[in-house]
C-alpha cells in the first residue's frame, strides 16, 4: 500500500501544481497536502528555506485515533475492517517516515507535531520559520 501511495505522489503532485499556478498573488503562497512531498517540491524552489515538512507523531496519531471517530473509521466495505485500518495506518506511517528522511537528505526542516502545541503555537512555529527567510505578512490571518 505504501509503495502504490508513493507511486501515485507524481501525479499529485503534477494536479497540486496546476490549481496553484491558477492562483495569483503578489506574496507567496503557503500549501499544504498529502501529495506536496520533499523530493518533488524540491525541484520547484530555490531554497530548502522555502519548505517545511510536518509529519505526525506516533503520540498524535494515537490520540487522533482515540479522539476523533474519523480517524478511527474505515470508510468502505471490507472483510476485515480491524486489519484494514492496521494496514491504512502502517501506510500512513511509512509515507509520513519517507517524508522526514526525504526532507532532511535535501536540508528541509522537519516539524514533529505531537499535539501538546495547540493549532495557534504550531502556526506560530511555521511563521517563524518562513519569516526568518521572507517576512510574510498575515499567513496567518485575513
Amino acid at each position: 500500500m505504501a509503495d502504490e501511495t508513493l507511486a501515485g505522489f507524481p501525479t499529485r503532485f503534477e494536479w497540486a501544481l496546476d490549481d496553484l499556478r491558477g492562483l495569483v498573488s503578489g506574496r507567496p503562497i503557503i500549501a499544504e497536502g498529502w501529495g506536496l512531498r520533499p523530493e518533488l517540491v524540491a525541484t520547484i524552489i530555490d531554497s530548502p528555506r522555502r519548505m517545511i515538512v510536518m509529519v505526525p507523531s506516533e503520540g498524535f496519531r494515537e490520540r487522533q485515533l482515540r479522539e476523533l471517530p474519523r480517524a478511527a473509521a474505515v470508510n468502505h466495505a471490507v472483510s476485515d475492517p480491524g486489519r484494514a485500518q492496521r494496514n491504512r495506518l502502517a501506510r500512513d506511517r511509512l509515507v509520513a517516515d519517507e517524508a522526514a528522511r526525504s526532507a532532511r537528505r535535501l536540508s528541509i526542516r522537519v516539524l514533529e507535531v505531537d499535539g501538546l502545541d495547540d493549532a495557534e503555537a504550531v502556526a506560530d512555529i511555521v511563521v517563524d520559520h518562513f519569516s526568518s527567510y521572507l517576512p510574510l505578512p498575515n499567513v496567518c490571518g485575513p
